[in-house]
């Protein structure tokens, strides 16, 4: 059996390591996070503000394999805003915030998407995941991070911050593309 690969995912965020980390231990593939300082270009676009992470973190790492994320929250009425600028939003106006601007807009679907970036020798390699939903009226449930407690998925009557991770995991945007990731590190 070949030893174990090794990935550098470069967050700040514990919940999205534990997350990833898990799902990643059966292709072979150890995840160990650090928090690098890295320029975020504005974007709504999820995969390209990943893919610029990802250069720059491959860069300042001196070529080890590098994984950075990026997530996103289109709404629907807002035509994809705010998009990858979700962290911003939620930083000025925070989670019921979001909830209350929607209120004027019939209309609260949104797509919620997650590029994960692998920037190895061989280049950069983007995963994709994306699940529809809608934003609830108020935040519900005190599970997961960022804004799961306002994003219902489709065909759910709960949001993810009502799902455990385990349960969130088997159905989410992240689950999506880390399975990708995954699939990938075994063809490799």
């Amino acid at each position: 059996m070949a030893p174990p690969r090794r990935l550098i995912f470069v967050s700040s965020n514990i919940e999205k390591h534990r997350e990833i980390r898990a799902a990643l231990l059966n292709a072979g593939t150890e995840v160990e996070r650090i928090a690098l300082d890295l320029p975020e270009i504005q974007s709504l676009d999820p995969a390209e503000v990943a893919a610029y992470k990802a250069r720059r973190a491959y860069e300042l790492l001196n070529g080890e394999p590098v994984l950075v994320e990026d997530t996103g929250l289109a709404l629907t009425a807002w035509n994809g805003y705010p998009g990858a600028l979700i962290k911003w939003v939620l930083g000025a106006v925070g989670e019921e915030g979001l909830c209350r601007q929607l209120d004027p807009w019939s209309d609260r679907s949104a797509q919620a998407t997650v590029a994960l970036c692998l920037h190895n020798a061989s280049g950069a390699h983007i995963f994709i995941g994306s699940a529809p939903g809608v934003i609830v009226y108020s935040p519900r449930g005190e599970h997961g991070f960022g804004w799961d407690s306002l994003f219902q998925p489709e065909g759910y009557s709960r949001t993810y911050g009502e799902m455990r991770r385990e349960e969130k995991m088997l159905i989410s945007m992240r689950a999506q593309a880390v399975e990708a990731l995954r699939m990938h590190l075994l063809e490799a």
